[in-house]
């Protein structure tokens, strides 16, 4: 990376990050930006039939990791898949990782997971790098101090012959935590909360920097769920400058540098901070002061309120476009204006998705279900073999099992349904999944987003509550 310049005016990481990947500019404005890192799923089989038509090759190869996520299915590995659309998808990602020469993580292979997971597990993904992929919830690997986005196909093939992309730049804007929330309060309840008070568009194609002591007191783990989630409020990208928790996570994965090249890397990585007095279009303060464990009772996570709310009344709500939008999500989730969120009883749990499905997601699930029983069907879908490995290495599966939980292996999952994993039609699910919208979890199902630990609470109890230790 060129040194920064000591002279040039504030700037912030966003702008940093951007600028050195700037390769060209056009007379609108646009701006080639140079990609670092392409992680690519089953759905990219578009934009390889787009290099086909044109007898293309890959620019370059080794930027680019396939691996096989969202129609992965989670019961029953390594026996022929079912369904012959899903077997048909997952074949030809193999087939071309083959004829184009990229490197493929299969079903088969240790390291398979969620690409979100798998790509900072490896250390594919790095502080300061341009990361992509054809999945809008990309702006997970921002949590490194990355600028990553998700594209469309068309994009995708641009990415795969050129290693690069005309994009806009955004605006940058800064949300800051404050506050002192209820013990209990994690990543997940942090950002619903800031969604809830932005608005589904209140970040609308920015890049979100998450800062301040709450941020910065988060583990990884919890950063990547802040950032992944950057996306539910209209943002394009989430990031957070890296510090000695990001090196330390980084330090010793399979792809990051070693030695010497990692003491170069850090002393680059340690500049990518927001500068003082760098400008940012907005300022956004979110108080998390007291703050209790999150759930949705919309149709989008910008419905969210605390669980010890209430469903609120959409003729208090301040727009028509929102007294409109819960009206019609109230009928969806067969819910009443005033009616108390906790008690609401769940159906189904489901613990997993690129949001909240890493070791550390599990271990806190963990605490609430040993010694309990699942009183509704309960599927956990770890984010990657390596995440299951290690959950079951530290006897996190017994626990589950011993529940009466169902412990899967590692996919997308019942998040996005592709695989065959769905709510049945009516179903309320307790879910740590990142959308909510109608039928996302399948026709007609009705999924409340929420923590790890208030999914693992309501699926011990039936019903939505809160864990004894949130409360003061």
């Amino acid at each position: 990376m060129p040194p920064e310049d000591a002279t040039a005016p504030p700037r912030t990481l966003f702008e940093k990050v951007w600028e050195r990947h700037v390769v060209a500019r056009d007379a609108a404005g646009n701006e080639l930006l140079f990609i670092d890192r392409h992680l690519a799923h089953e759905g990219s089989f578009h934009a390889f039939a787009k290099l086909a038509e044109r007898d293309l090759p890959v620019a370059r190869p080794d930027l680019t990791l396939l691996i096989a996520d969202h129609y992965a299915p989670t019961r029953g590995r390594g026996a022929p898949i079912a369904d012959p659309e899903v077997a048909r998808v997952i074949d030809q990602l193999g087939e071309n990782a083959a004829r184009f020469g990229l490197s493929l993580i299969g079903l088969s292979d240790p390291r398979q997971g969620i690409v979100h997971v798998v790509g900072p597990e490896l250390g594919f993904t790095l502080p300061g790098l341009t990361v992509v992929c054809g999945d809008s919830h990309t702006s997970t690997h921002g949590a490194f101090g990355a600028v990553a986005f998700g594209i469309g196909a068309s994009e995708v093939a641009h990415v795969l012959a050129t290693q690069t992309l005309w994009q806009r730049r955004p605006l940058a804007k800064r949300v800051r935590f404050s506050g002192r929330p209820d013990a209990g309060v994690g990543a997940k309840d942090l950002v619903l909360a800031m969604i809830a008070q932005i608005g589904a568009d209140g970040g609308t194609g920015a890049a979100l920097e998450y800062a301040g002591p709450t941020v910065e007191a988060l583990s990884m783990a919890g950063r990547m769920t802040l950032c992944n989630l950057a996306i539910e409020c209209g943002a394009r990208f989430g990031l957070i400058a890296p510090d000695r928790t990001t090196f330390d996570w980084v330090a010793g994965r399979p792809l990051a540098p070693e030695g010497a090249m990692l003491e170069r890397a850090l002393a680059d990585w340690r500049a990518l901070a927001s500068d003082p007095g760098a400008a940012f279009a907005e300022e956004i303060a979110v108080s998390v002061e007291g703050l209790a464990p999150m759930v949705t009772w919309g149709t989008s996570p910008e419905q969210a309120a605390p669980v010890t709310g209430r469903v609120p009344d959409p003729a208090e709500l301040p727009t028509a476009a929102k007294r409109d939008a819960a009206a019609q999500a109230l009928a969806y989730m067969d819910l009443a204006p005033g009616q108390p969120l906790e008690g609401l009883a769940m159906d189904r749990v489901f613990i997993g998705s690129c949001t909240n499905a890493r070791l550390e997601d599990l271990r806190e699930a963990a605490e609430v279900f040993r010694g309990r029983t699942a009183q509704v069907p309960t599927l956990i879908s770890p984010g990657s073999s390596a995440v299951k490995r290690a959950a079951e290495a530290e006897g996190l599966d017994r626990v589950f099992r011993t529940a009466g939980v169902e412990w899967a292996e590692s996919g997308c999952s019942m998040c996005v349904g592709m695989n065959g994993d769905l709510v049945p039609p009516g179903a309320r699910c307790a879910s740590t999944a990142n959308r909510n919208f109608p039928g996302r979890q399948g026709p007609g199902s009705r999924t409340h987003l929420m923590s790890p630990r208030m999914a693992a609470l309501a699926a011990v109890t039936g019903a939505l509550g809160r864990p004894e230790e949130s409360a003061r």
